[in-house]
């Protein structure tokens, strides 16, 4: 923080700089600057634990309503029940026995907003929010990505009305109402908030556990199953 351009003397100096100071702490704090700086989950797994860090700097709500799920203890006894080896690895919804475990309403996507603040995209360690094709349903799910999966990045919506050029999966298209991109539900993409910062290694092993069919999953569930124990912030 920068100080006052011009002082009288040097005993006002000193306490216009603890004054500043006091300020400057008290700006972080209300700026949720110290917030941010344990903004970090850790995981306990049956096949160990990982430590998430969380960006509510590029997607508050989404950022607020994950924590929130942690402080409610939503993720304990949890399991992991869409392990794709070359995709993702999916949990949060469900319990041991298959049963789905009761969500608040879902969050707004904040998937452009995010990339739009410098957030990062679908890459390997970063954690998304699962949804269904409504792409405000987001709710406890979440994945995190084991493979780059560019095609499930937020698509940025050039400017103009209509949008003059616009190019989708190899295909380009002209003077397009912005209407019709902006709410077209397979430009949203996920919403990054997180990525996995130590414990790479536990995902790894998950993403490489023997899957089948399990309660209402045709496929993709691991055999044994793979237990959130716990999720709690840490600092």
């Amino acid at each position: 923080m920068t100080t006052a351009p011009s002082l009288a003397s040097a005993s006002r100096r000193a306490s216009l700089a603890i004054a500043g100071f006091a300020f400057a702490a008290l700006s972080l704090a209300s700026s949720g600057a110290f917030a941010q700086a344990a903004q970090k989950v850790k995981f306990v797994t049956t096949e160990g634990d990982f430590v998430m860090e969380v960006y509510p700097d590029k997607a508050p709500k989404t950022v607020a309503n994950f924590l929130q799920y942690v402080k409610d203890k939503h993720y304990d006894g949890t399991i992991f029940h869409r392990v794709i080896s070359n995709f993702m690895v999916q949990g949060g919804g469900y319990d041991a026995t298959y049963a789905e475990k009761k969500t608040r309403p879902p969050v707004a996507h904040e998937g452009r907003e995010a990339l739009a603040k410098g957030g990062a995209k679908n890459v390997v360690g970063t954690v998304a929010m699962a949804r269904t094709n409504d792409p405000n349903s987001a709710s406890a799910q979440f994945f995190i990505n084991v493979k780059d999966n560019e095609f499930l990045n937020p698509t940025v919506i050039p400017p103009g009305d209509p949008v003059p050029k616009f190019e989708f999966q190899g295909r380009t298209y002209e003077n397009i109402p912005r209407s019709q991109l902006v709410n077209n539900p397979q430009l949203f993409g996920y919403t990054v908030f997180g990525k996995i910062v130590s414990g790479m290694d536990v995902v790894e092993k998950i993403k490489g556990t023997p899957t089948g069919p399990g309660g209402p999953f045709a496929s993709d569930v691991p055999k044994t199953p793979v237990i959130i124990k716990s999720a709690a912030l840490v600092s």
